[in-house]
């Protein structure tokens, strides 16, 4: 029985040193493993504008040869957080989120929809990620050997309607930097909302302390069961935690409480 990881990192501006930091807890799992990194796992903690400097087209560049190598000699399923991706818009990257498979293809991509605009109560306190990031405009559900898999980002997880729009999903992935004052708040009450709400598990990979130019993340990466459950949990620094994967429970509980059947309504990305 494959098990679901979630990698917790503290990234620095330092592309060789992260990708580095990847690879070593890749290493430590299983060959059939989905994993899943956080947001900006490759660089972070210089200021958006620096994402400028390390973007790639989609499908080229030594990041994502990177990352489809260590899903190819791991044999795991890689969820890559997010990484810069060009587009034809200057000073523009989206926020990419890269799914390989275990033979180190690229399945899917999804580009953040939500942008995390907003005044926090912290060091950074205003934060503005559409100035040098591009929204993405479609929802993104993988066929796997896990079932389908939905994938969002971070802020993401505070809009219902976009789950709702996934239909029927098995795992949800969320690779993330949460910040820690809005961490502490909404983090655990919003991963467990999610999975309660799609019966699903759910692998949520953040970011988790505090980053070269003082932005503090929550961290708290965890693996929740289709009941909203936390089966596995690191709190802060780096590292690793994994659950099974067991499709025989989501069975059970979706046969117990038909949810989506008794679900009247529907949901669209407008």
């Amino acid at each position: 029985m494959a098990n679901l990881v979630a990698c917790q990192l503290v990234s620095s501006p330092d592309v060789s040193v992260n990708l580095q930091h990847v690879e070593q807890y890749i290493a430590q799992q299983q060959p059939g493993d989905l994993i899943v990194l956080p947001e900006c796992f490759a660089c972070f903690g210089a200021g958006d504008a620096a994402l400028l400097l390390i973007a790639e087209e989609l499908g080229e560049g030594a990041i994502q040869e990177a990352l489809s190598a260590m899903a190819k000699k791991y044999k795991v399923w890689l969820v890559a957080g997010t990484m810069p991706i060009t587009t034809s818009k200057s000073g523009k990257y989206t926020a990419t989120c890269l799914i390989f498979d275990d033979t180190g293809r690229r399945v899917d991509d999804y580009q953040k929809i939500h942008l995390f605009d907003v005044q926090v109560e912290d060091g950074t306190r205003n934060y503005l990620e559409s100035k040098y990031t591009q929204a993405g405009e479609k929802l993104v559900v993988v066929d796997s050997p896990f079932g389908k898999i939905g994938v969002a980002v971070c802020y993401d997880i505070r809009f219902a309607a976009m789950f709702v729009a996934m239909g029927e999903i098995d795992v949800l992935v969320l690779p993330s930097a949460f910040t820690r004052a809005t961490g502490r708040a909404h983090w655990e009450p919003l991963l467990k909302a999610r999975a309660i709400e799609k019966q699903c598990y759910l692998v949520a990979a953040n970011q988790g302390g505090i980053h070269a130019n003082g932005r503090e993340t929550y961290g708290h990466s965890c693996v929740i069961s289709p009941w909203g459950e936390i089966l596995s949990e690191i709190e802060t620094g780096s590292g690793a935690v994994s659950a099974k994967f067991d499709p025989s429970e989501i069975s059970r509980i979706r046969t117990n409480m038909p949810v989506q059947q008794h679900n009247q309504f529907r949901s669209y990305l407008v």
